[in-house]
């Protein structure tokens, strides 16, 4: 029996927070310029750091997050948490289970809806919260909120669809 994901997929999904990223706060297309202002970055701020650092911790949280997000976004996890986890103890009853719904509600739809509402119920009041302590805008906390919701909704549907 198969866990059920691909773990390819968590890559796939980190590397694609990245480039929804990249669009997303992009000055020219996104919504860096209004970012830069409300975050209180500036160009000189940009160039410094190490971008190798950055970015290799930037994947590496959002492989992290992918393993958290596969939870939320794959059903088939819920029924290997009923039996603790262990494959290789489970029962005929959960192999016929699995054979009959092992792939139920895999699409990428499914995957992106539940990936947008961690991102709403999740990403958001947490940005919300750090964002009010900070005294930041509510344009602050909607562009990165906005991108966690739509990034989650992106990497669930990913998740979801890839086994």
């Amino acid at each position: 029996m198969e866990l059920p994901i691909n773990p390819l997929a968590i890559v796939v999904a980190a590397v694609a927070a990245l480039v929804i990223g990249a669009v997303w706060y992009n000055p020219k297309i996104g919504f860096g310029n209004v970012w830069m202002r409300e975050s209180g970055m500036t160009e000189e701020k940009m160039k410094g750091g190490n971008m190798a650092v950055i970015f290799g911790l930037a994947l590496l949280f959002s492989a992290i997050l992918s393993v958290l997000l596969m939870q939320f976004t794959n059903h088939q996890w819920g029924a290997l948490g009923m039996i603790g986890g262990d494959l290789e103890n489970a029962k005929v009853s959960f192999e016929a289970f699995m054979a009959d719904y092992g792939n139920a509600h895999r699409s990428f739809e499914h995957g992106a809806l539940h990936g947008g509402i961690f991102g709403v119920f999740g990403a958001l009041p947490i940005i919300g919260i750090i964002a009010l302590f900070e005294r930041k805008s509510a344009k602050y906390i909607f562009i990165n909120s906005g991108y966690w919701i739509v990034t989650m909704a992106i990497m669930g549907g990913i998740l979801c669809v890839w086994h």
